[in-house]
């Protein structure tokens, strides 16, 4: 039997929309295809792409909860949220890296995404990924030792950094034959992918290849 399609789900435990996108991965599945999940560093995508976050702009920040909260609502999930939030997510993301085998680190992502925005943990703290990690059957005071090491940072900075020059501006994305989708409300788009269905690259970048013809004022 041949393996099946991957689908990779690239990740940052500060984003909900990435917490509702845990949700629907067995739709994904059930599709035919395995998903693993990559740890990635959000806030050095912003900064590689000189973005801002949605909770650095005020406007923004309020419409981007309220979308969470009404999200959530309509997919019989309780949002609570993290004690404050942007957090700093570093400590998740190198214990997540720090899991080799795929299915358990999927079981500790998806643990910890409802620890924090159903259960309002802080995913930022060692000691409450520690218990996490121990709920799901792996060894939690190992997983945190082995977050500090100079190898996991770089391997989660080098998974970064490859994310980002492959084109990757956000989360949740998922990645499919090399085409990203990003979004949670871009499963279904994935879906319509993975059952064959494709748009005309060449009218894409013939669109893509043509002149602005307006250019913003900066400052």
């Amino acid at each position: 039997m041949s393996e099946r399609p991957l689908v990779q789900f690239y990740f940052d435990p500060i984003s909900p929309f990435a917490w509702l996108a845990t949700k629907d991965i067995s739709c994904i599945e059930a599709a035919g295809c395995r998903v693993e999940f990559q740890p990635i560093l959000f806030a050095a995508m912003l900064t590689a792409h000189g973005n801002k976050g949605p909770a650095e702009i005020p406007a923004k920040r309020v419409h981007t909860f309220r979308d969470v909260m009404r999200l959530a609502a309509e997919m019989g999930l309780k949002f609570v949220g993290p004690p404050g939030h942007p957090f700093n997510p570093l400590m998740a993301l190198r214990m997540a890296t720090a899991i080799t085998d795929p299915e358990q680190r999927k079981a500790f992502v998806v643990a910890m995404y409802a620890a924090c925005w159903e259960r309002g943990k802080d995913v930022s703290q060692a000691d409450v990924l520690i218990v996490l990690a121990n709920e799901c059957g792996l060894d939690g005071e190992a997983l945190a030792t082995a977050a500090v090491t100079p190898d996991i940072k770089q391997q989660l900075a080098a998974a970064t950094e490859t994310a980002i020059g492959r084109g990757i501006f956000g989360v949740p994305t998922f990645e499919y034959e090399g085409e990203f989708f990003w979004g949670a409300d871009r499963i279904d788009s994935l879906l319509w992918r993975i059952a064959g269905n494709r748009i005309d690259e060449a009218a894409l970048q013939a669109f893509l290849d043509q002149p602005a013809l307006s250019q913003r004022k900066q400052g």
